[in-house]
């Protein structure tokens, strides 16, 4: 299961990209772009990341999935089209020879810091 790696990787560039002053900060929210091509199993992912982070500053992040879809362009027609079903061929002229300009993303979008001014203390 290669989620757990995925997830390794998440928790890794979390930590890495945060400021110093937000070092330790709870963190809410990590907003993923992964692309249909990618491989990855959302719910696999988020078991894991749930696992990973047990008794860690990250506890309690939540990972929010954004599933990019793949499109492709004709290099014959320059047709683009949003692929539904796993064939590679443009619909407009059956040409062969396409680019995939999305699908395969894997990326840390952004990540959300809980804002803690905003207790309920009064």
């Amino acid at each position: 299961m290669h989620e757990m790696g995925i997830a390794l990787q998440i928790i890794d560039i979390v930590k890495a990209s945060l400021p110093e002053d937000a070092k330790g900060a709870p963190i809410e929210r990590i907003n993923l772009k992964i692309g249909k091509l990618s491989a990855v199993v959302a719910d696999s992912l988020r078991f894991c990341f749930e696992i990973a982070v047990k008794d860690t500053a990250l506890d309690g992040a939540v990972l929010h999935i954004e599933k990019i879809p793949v499109t492709a362009r004709c290099n014959d027609c320059r047709h683009q089209w949003t692929l539904a079903n796993p064939v590679f061929s443009c619909p407009a002229c059956d040409g062969g020879a396409i680019d995939v300009l999305s699908g395969r993303e894997l990326a840390v979008d952004s990540i959300e810091i809980k804002d803690e001014s905003n207790s309920d203390d009064g």
